[in-house]
């Protein structure tokens, strides 16, 4: 049995790039950029106004009120090819490119017009309202790097550098086997007395997807050896990953790695000190990895945040580190002592401290649902009072 630093290390071992692809910019949304984003323009493209008003030479100032003929009008996406000259101006409109010759704006509420003649009574203040060529960036510039994930906002730059396709990383590709005679499909549990509706799959995959993977499929097995090889065998090829639930234990139906035993099944950790989830297993079989992750929800969906998470963010792309970002925080109660193995305390966010549930059973699903943090309790740690400071992760 290791640590929970060790086996982040044995993840960051096997965590590595799937390969990349080309795809579209409107497609690219959370995906991982594997080559960086280069500008092929300036932006803005050439100077332009920041206000509406008119386009004026500095020179034309000197003494007020300043009559300037207008000699046209400047709108934003249109070229403008006409100098202004000595006693000039043009009407421009935000966005649009300043004629050659006028080096300032003044805006409209500084200006009168009198049919073709503006007319500007007092020296406005001395701002120019002029955005420069390339002062945004410039082409060839680079405006994000390799390993960045494509949020909202990197996607503006993307589009800004006017680009159609981005290389990314490919996402992880996972199949979830959920393992045990009990479990039924929600919905159909209450016809059977001995069936509990199969939970842990559903919420396995959607925290998978949320971090980067795309969940190829869902099965349900019984606790049946050769019935259940042949399922691992039909589907290692197309996953990258399998996640296994239930099944890790030392029971007599506890098959979650025998199952993977024809498909050369090479553990690369076996039990994890930690609590809850010390059955947690990684190993590798005919090309794909598997994790086995407890039967028990909460301790599922605890080990998934904090092993499968930053397996998935390596393999697509991103450092392991990046979905473990913990933090400092106090808690709103006193904890107690800490036994043996690494603790993560399912608890939410209250007031800015954080509040440890009080149902930390390893198959509460109720409590789950309140939970937005763990709190990370170091082995043999002494017990901690109210306002203690501790280390907290998004869950």
């Amino acid at each position: 049995m290791i640590s929970f630093d060790g086996a982040i290390e044995r993840v960051r071992s096997v965590a590595k790039p799937l390969g990349t692809e080309t795809v579209r910019l409107a497609d690219a949304a959370g995906r991982v950029l594997a080559s960086s984003v280069v500008a092929q323009i300036d932006s803005p493209r050439a100077d332009v106004s920041t206000m509406d008003g008119y386009a004026v030479r500095e020179s034309d100032l000197g003494t007020f009120p300043a009559s300037l003929r207008v000699i046209g009008e400047s709108f934003a996406g249109a070229a403008w090819n006409v100098t202004v000259s000595e006693g000039t101006c043009v009407r421009i409109f935000t966005g649009a490119p300043v004629p050659s010759g006028a080096d300032r704006v003044i805006i409209q509420e500084n200006v009168r017009r009198e049919a073709d003649i503006a007319i500007i009574d007092a020296d406005p203040n001395p701002a120019r309202h002029i955005r420069a060529r390339a002062s945004d960036f410039a082409a060839g510039d680079e405006l994000l790097t390799a390993g960045r994930e494509l949020t909202s906002r990197a996607i503006v730059a993307a589009a800004a550098a006017d680009l159609t396709e981005l290389e990314v990383y490919r996402q992880p590709r996972l199949h979830i086997l959920s393992t045990g005679d009990e479990l039924a499909e929600p919905g159909s549990a209450r016809d059977t007395a001995s069936a509990i509706p199969e939970s842990v799959s559903f919420g396995v995959a959607t925290l998978a997807e949320e971090w980067g993977a795309v969940c190829i499929g869902r099965s349900r097995l019984r606790d049946d050896l050769p019935a259940m090889k042949s399922a691992a065998a039909a589907i290692i090829d197309d996953a990258d990953i399998v996640a296994v639930t239930g099944g890790a234990s030392v029971g007599e139906k506890d098959f979650a790695k025998a199952m993977f035993e024809p498909l050369g099944l090479e553990l690369i950790f076996s039990k994890v000190a930690i609590k809850p989830g010390k059955p947690v297993w990684l190993g590798r079989a005919g090309g794909a990895l598997v994790i086995g992750l407890p039967g028990n929800p909460t301790s599922a969906m605890v080990t998934a945040r904090l092993l499968l998470v930053p397996l998935l963010a390596g393999m697509r792309g991103q450092p392991i580190e990046a979905p473990l970002r913990w933090r400092e925080a106090g808690l709103a109660a006193a904890l107690d002592e800490c036994g043996a193995r690494e603790t993560f305390h399912r608890a939410r966010w209250s007031g800015g401290i954080a509040e440890v549930l009080p149902n930390q059973d390893s198959g509460a699903q109720s409590s789950l649902a309140d939970a937005d943090l763990l709190v990370r309790q170091p082995a043999n740690s002494p017990a901690l009072g109210r306002g203690a400071p501790v280390e907290v992760l998004d869950f």
